[in-house]
């Protein structure tokens, strides 16, 4: 069996958002996004170059003195929406924001965590502790 083809003229969501046009408008209100979360989880440079992709110091460097400039990969931008999504999500169930920004940092007993913080667990760098954080907040708000 073979995919179908895609009618021409016609493009897919994910060609759409990984245009060079599109990932240069979205990134501007991303890092300032982004900026706002890791100042509310006190994040240090070199946690935020690791959520971000573990970028080299320089990009992180660029990309914060000049946020309107900055054309984030598609992988950068995804990390930084689902961060948003944690972001959220810790903010609805612990509607105290300072309660809910401690959150991060707090050693936790649930399984998927280990008795360590949901923020050791996503500075492993990978997307897929990113998402496993959002995923249990999802569910530990219902969704």
């Amino acid at each position: 069996m073979t995919a179908a083809a895609e009618p021409t003229g016609v493009s897919s969501a994910a060609s759409f958002v990984r245009t060079p046009g599109k990932l240069k408008e979205l990134s501007p209100s991303a890092l300032r996004a982004f900026k706002d979360i890791a100042r509310a989880w006190k994040l240090t440079s070199y946690e935020q170059r690791i959520v971000l992709g573990v970028i080299p110091q320089s990009t992180y460097t660029k990309y914060m003195r000049d946020p309107d400039g900055a054309a984030l990969s598609f992988d950068t931008l995804s990390r930084i929406s689902i961060l948003l999504g944690i972001f959220k999500a810790i903010n609805i169930l612990l509607p105290n924001a300072e309660i809910a920004d401690a959150w991060v940092s707090k050693p936790n007993a649930h399984p998927l965590f280990k008795g360590k913080s949901a923020k050791d667990l996503m500075l492993d760098g990978s997307m897929e502790n990113l998402a496993a954080v959002r995923a249990y907040l999802d569910a530990e708000r219902g969704w």
